[in-house]
């Protein structure tokens, strides 16, 4: 697949909207195109988060948006062509009627098609702490073929604020979903660290 090749994102109402911003922006950098189907809790903690003005970027970026409980959009269907699916964030319950096998809207449905078609799905819960349901469908979910990569920031590329920190983790999303993307970065050791070749003998 190409940067072509269009991309399912589904955002659900978990905290971390942040997080669908910064991942909508890189898609837009690359040139992926994005259909967003955006759940109504989605909706109102989006707006919530990041106001009217996250919410239409979030938006915006889209190529086409779909109602999420419109069961005729291209996603309803195992046929439909896209590069990978990523919920995020995804709820307890949407991880949850995900590894159930439920298709209680348009998220869950797409979710369904494209485990059972063998593509990329990616499930990005933001929850803490986890209890034994979360637990266990993250493991149900996994074994039918989902990525399971929690909300979680990492700190070692030093980020000097939230969007950076966001931006980062939504580049490690787009790379599961087989993006490059350029200038993020990765771990090479600490800094200063010499090479068994460049050690003095």
């Amino acid at each position: 697949m190409n940067h072509s090749d269009p991309l399912l994102l589904g955002v659900t109402g978990a905290s971390g909207t942040i997080y669908a911003i910064k991942f909508m922006e890189i898609m837009n950098e690359l040139d992926v195109p994005v259909d967003l189907i955006l759940s109504g809790a989605g909706r109102q903690v989006a707006a919530l988060e990041s106001g009217e003005d996250g919410l239409n970027r979030l938006t915006q970026g889209a190529r086409r948006s779909f109602a999420h409980k419109d069961f005729t959009a291209p996603a309803a269907s195992g046929s439909g062509t896209y590069r990978a699916m990523v919920i995020l964030p995804c709820t307890m319950g949407t991880l949850a009627a995900i590894a159930g096998g439920l298709s209680l809207n348009l998220i869950h449905r797409a979710a369904d098609c494209f485990l059972k078609e063998g593509r990329k799905l990616i499930l990005c819960p933001r929850e803490t702490p986890f209890n034994r349901n979360h637990l266990q469908n993250m493991l149900r979910a996994h074994d039918a073929g989902a990525v399971i990569c929690p909300a979680m920031p990492s700190f070692y590329h030093e980020p000097r604020g939230l969007d950076e920190m966001a931006y980062f983790y939504a580049g490690r999303v787009a790379a599961l979903a087989g993006l490059r993307v350029p200038g993020l970065k990765a771990w090479d050791g600490p800094k200063g660290r010499q090479d068994e070749g460049d050690r003095p003998t």
